[in-house]
């Protein structure tokens, strides 16, 4: 399931969101750089968390310059997608200078659940993924009956609306899930699932306080539609 939008309305212009989205694009344009220099390794060996350098005490500002580098455009294009989708309504919820402070502080805490349970402390880690997670988690715990048109892709294509609870919540599991399969299996799979449980459980936590006091998605108007062209008219 792949979230194309949500139906969820800000009266704001998330300008830390968009900050966000446009000051990983310039991380991964100087990975590129880099790359194309060669040097590419000494870059993200320099300011990506490796976990067995936090526990020595060192590099811990790779705690937060790791969450603005990524493995891959498919890595950045999603994680920035669904920050797109679903930071605006947080950062609304929160105000800006509180986003921010809480989207750091959602990646500090999955990089230290990541540090805790990691086969492999040596390795470097970096992606948004886990700051983003925390942004699922207070959508999920704040606005879990918005509406979210999403692509599902098995087997055949079609698209589907469905409340954000079941979204987030698939998310969430199919994450606990493989974390916990990687642990018990003890393989190392590329991906820092525990990150991602680190900083969903983060967020959710974070947003309680907050819940049934922010503003909730207008009803949908009644929908329409045409059974000879198959259009729905709204």
């Amino acid at each position: 399931m792949i979230p194309i939008r949500d139906r969820n309305p800000t009266t704001i212009v998330p300008y830390i969101t968009y900050g966000l989205i446009a000051t990983n694009a310039l991380a991964f344009l100087l990975q590129l750089i880099f790359d194309a220099m060669g040097e590419l390794d000494a870059f993200i060996l320099n300011w990506a968390m490796i976990p067995q350098n936090i526990l020595q005490g060192t590099g811990l500002i790779t705690m937060l310059t790791s969450m603005f580098l990524h493995g891959g455009i498919t890595h950045i294009g999603g994680n920035m997608l669904y920050l797109y989708i679903f930071g605006n309504n947080i950062e609304e919820a929160l105000g800006h200078i509180r986003f921010l402070i809480f989207y750091l502080a959602c990646g500090v805490c999955a990089s230290s659940l990541h540090i805790v349970v990691t086969l492999n402390p040596s390795i470097p880690t970096l992606g948004a993924s886990g700051a983003i997670a925390g942004v699922l988690g207070a959508y999920l715990v704040l606005y879990p009956n918005a509406k979210v048109d999403t692509l599902v892709i098995f087997y055949f294509i079609t698209w589907v609306t469905l409340p954000a609870s079941v979204i987030l919540g698939f998310w969430f599991v199919l994450q606990l899930f493989s974390g916990t399969f990687s642990i018990v299996a003890g393989a190392a799979t590329g991906v820092a699932y525990f990150a991602h449980i680190g900083g969903f459980a983060a967020g959710a936590l974070l947003a309680l306080p907050l819940r049934g006091k922010v503003r909730q998605p207008p009803p949908e108007r009644p929908r329409y539609t045409n059974y000879r062209s198959g259009w729905d008219f709204y």
